[in-house]
């Protein structure tokens, strides 16, 4: 077993006290999500239980709640997460109910879905509270039985002695085990010992999901609520200019029209508050289907805007002065401007030997330029959001990725103390990044205070796509050195993007070579961005996985062999020490894949491509098998070896990865968003194209990489890799090589 500390715990998310109708309450910090159900069929609720954020409550009954903090946005976590708790209190998986907190800024340091980090920061700390209250319940009974509590085990919810032949089922002891002091430290299992982590466990969402129950934000409401939309300017780089609503509001159903300004001017932004559309107008009424109406009747000016400033906080907290620029930006300028600054010099992120000198004694340079455009999000379920805003306070309940930093803001705008600002999270339908940015929640917040009223916002498709916060558009020139021996001597990367750049300078295949050049570079721009789905590694992987795969045809070696000798230069005899991967791990992928996919026997006709990378703390690696039908290629099947430590839940884990892998096939071949004037060119999935179900791989395996290492991620790390496995698949299928997203045009033309 291995023995923790909960001394930081106790003091930091631990405190017990006795329900008032009795039973064992451990509230804890989680730092990230967990999940919600309906009751299992056949157990009684106990009358009474604590109405508190965060904890584990033990019944009379036996019966065991988890109360999650955090959102969830499709990743599984709610129902991983109790699952690391219920291990180790050692309750039957059955007679665990888990529902969803609301926000709990002063309980909670970090309540977010994000970044891949829901299993990886909470690991311990969720162990660690299941241990503990396992270890209070055996304590109160060898209190009551008389006998050493180091003889007292405790099995699927029962607390046994064996000398005695006594047991109990936890909720005889619950009450008992609430006075029991926490322990300073307590064991945790031994891995061989699990019997629920590591095992496929059901979604606990699964049958309210399939059966249409209210679990989204779009499902919620209140009796007397109004719904409202808002007009955003048709273009970035624009403002309110005046709008004439006298016809809209004699409309039926309309109750107001008004402008509305998001935020103050003085206002410090927080990374979270990103929009480039603060000044708005609402329309207010009875339904959906009136206001939409009223909408397209209303008629409004707008005026071009010459720039903006405003201070704001980067996800590390420094608040720095920003300048928008004005102008209405178009694609085709966009693409110039990348071309002209991709010309010049760059700033120097990171540079080992003298790639300088190196390029120069090259006998061959191999140099490739790589692209992609903006991106929408997409989620299924559109921006939305209710509030509830009192004369001093505020009830907001909806689909968001960081209810902690908006419920900041939007106390902020309304000038509430935090305290009196209470967020309540839905199930999200999609996030993908898009909800991190809650800007529709202040809009809300505001919409109800002027109205004195509940109000539901409602982004239709198009205010959602066009409102957006889009993945940047991005622009690569890799350069290799060869000698006389075609023998890899330098690598140079240049990466620069619109607004910003993909590089990600310390990783792979830094570290494998002695001369290695990274340069960085980008082009303001007044369109919106935030991150999407493994920000900036989903271009830095299609590009550079890419183009290792032309070099290793350009060399005469076979692709995954050349990799893994480079990631044996970077295990045995690293260059430089800012690394940010392991070459062990990443290397144990490749060669996994390898196996799984038979990729050293005859591939019968398939056409393959590699790819591997590492992102969030995780590595994978892809094979994709591509077959022409009828002079077409299509995607036949996929094979993915990942390494993102303990697997929790194996079937979740699986689908994650199966659902990036149709994602990012989708983001390749079709994702585009262009701009002219200013305006987006897609407003509505007739002209953004995603990826539909016949064009979806036919199968797609998965294998882990099993080890004893702490959970790391696994919501972003499949996606971006999958991109150059298909276009390394294409080009072996078609003798052409993709460079330019998205592949169904694959040029970069001005």
């Amino acid at each position: 077993m291995t023995l923790v500390k909960t001394t930081y715990n106790r003091r930091s998310f631990f405190k017990t006290s006795l329900a008032a109708g009795g039973g064992l309450l451990i509230g804890f910090n989680w730092l990230a999500s967990a999940c919600t159900s309906d009751t299992p069929k056949g157990l009684v609720i106990p009358d009474e239980w604590f109405d508190v954020n965060a904890y584990l409550k033990i019944g009379e009954n036996g019966l065991v709640t988890i109360l999650s903090p955090n959102p969830e946005i499709g990743q599984n976590v709610k129902t991983s997460m109790p699952m690391i708790v219920a291990e180790e209190l050692n309750v039957d998986w059955k007679n665990v109910i888990v529902e969803q907190a609301p926000l709990n800024t002063k309980k909670y340091t970090r309540q977010l879905a994000g970044g891949s980090d829901s299993i990886r920061t909470t690991w311990t700390a969720l162990r660690t509270a299941g241990a503990s209250a396992c270890y209070m319940l055996k304590k109160a009974a060898a209190d009551a039985w008389s006998v050493p509590v180091e003889e007292v085990t405790t099995e699927l919810g029962v607390i046994h002695h064996k000398g005695s032949g006594k047991k109990a089922g936890y909720g005889e002891f619950a009450s008992a085990a609430a006075a029991v002091p926490v322990p300073e430290e307590v064991e945790l299992k031994d891995l061989k010992d699990f019997r629920i982590v590591g095992n496929s466990q059901k979604n606990v969402d699964g049958l309210g999901i399939v059966t249409g129950k209210p679990l989204f934000g779009l499902d919620y409401k209140v009796d007397g609520m109004l719904t409202a939309m808002i007009v955003h300017p048709p273009a970035f780089g624009m403002t309110l200019k005046s709008f004439d609503a006298s016809d809209v509001k004699t409309m039926p159903g309309i109750k107001d029209v008004f402008a509305l300004k998001v935020y103050n001017d003085d206002y410090a932004r927080q990374w979270c508050d990103t929009s480039s559309f603060t000044e708005l107008v609402a329309i207010v009424g009875n339904s959906t289907w009136e206001v939409m109406t009223a909408k397209l009747m209303l008629t409004v000016e707008w005026e071009p805007f010459t720039e903006q400033k405003f201070s704001a906080a980067g996800w590390g907290g420094n608040t720095q002065d920003v300048t928008v620029p004005g102008g209405l930006e178009s694609t085709t300028e966009h693409k110039k401007k990348m071309i002209a600054e991709a010309a010049k010099s760059a700033r120097v992120v990171r540079k080992d030997g003298n790639p300088e000198e190196a390029f120069k004694k090259a006998a061959k340079v191999i140099e490739r330029t790589y692209t992609a455009p903006f991106l929408a999000h997409s989620p299924m379920e559109p921006m939305n959001f209710f509030a509830d805003v009192k004369e001093d306070s505020a009830v907001l309940v909806g689909p968001i990725q960081s209810p902690e930093y908006m419920a900041k803001t939007v106390a902020d705008r309304l000038g509430f103390p935090l305290e009196k600002v209470e967020v309540q999270m839905t199930r999200m339908g999609g996030g993908f990044g898009r909800r991190l940015y809650g800007h529709f929640m202040v809009e809300v917040a505001l919409i109800s205070q002027k109205m004195k009223a509940p109000v539901k916002l409602v982004y239709s498709r198009e205010d959602e796509m066009t409102a957006g916060i889009y993945r940047p558009m991005y622009h690569a020139i890799y350069r290799a050195a060869l000698d006389a021996d075609n023998k890899l001597t330098a690598f140079h990367v240049k990466m620069g993007g619109i607004p910003e750049s993909a590089l990600h300078a310390n990783r792979f295949p830094a570290g494998a070579l002695d001369n290695y050049l990274a340069e960085s570079w980008s082009v303001e721009s007044n369109i919106s961005v935030g991150a999407m789905r493994a920000p900036a590694s989903n271009f830095n992987a299609a590009a550079e996985q890419s183009f290792l795969d032309e070099l290793a045809e350009e060399m005469g070696v076979d692709p995954i062999q050349f990799r893994l000798d480079l990631l044996k230069r970077a295990q045995e005899n690293p260059v430089g020490e800012n690394n940010d991967y392991d070459a062990a791990r990443y290397a144990g992928v490749l060669e996994l894949v390898r196996e799984k996919s038979g990729w050293d026997t005859d591939s019968q006709g398939k056409h393959r491509g590699v790819s591997a990378y590492f992102c969030h703390r995780s590595y994978v690696a892809q094979v994709l098998d591509i077959v022409m039908e009828n002079g077409e290629p299509k995607v036949d099947h996929v094979y993915n070896a990942v390494d993102c430590g303990i697997v929790v839940n194996p079937d979740a884990a699986v689908n994650m990865t199966e659902g990036s892998v149709v994602d990012g096939i989708g983001t390749a071949m079709y994702g585009e968003l262009t701009f002219n004037n200013g305006e987006p060119e897609q407003n509505n999935f007739d002209g953004y194209r995603l990826i539909r179900h016949a064009e979806a791989p036919r199968k797609i395996d998965v294998a882990f990489v099993e080890n004893e290492i702490h959970p790391t991620g696994l919501g972003e790390p499949p996606y971006p890799p999958v991109m150059a496995a298909l276009a390394n698949a294409l080009y072996k299928a078609t003798g052409t090589r993709y460079y330019h997203q998205p592949f169904i045009k694959n040029t970069f033309e001005v």
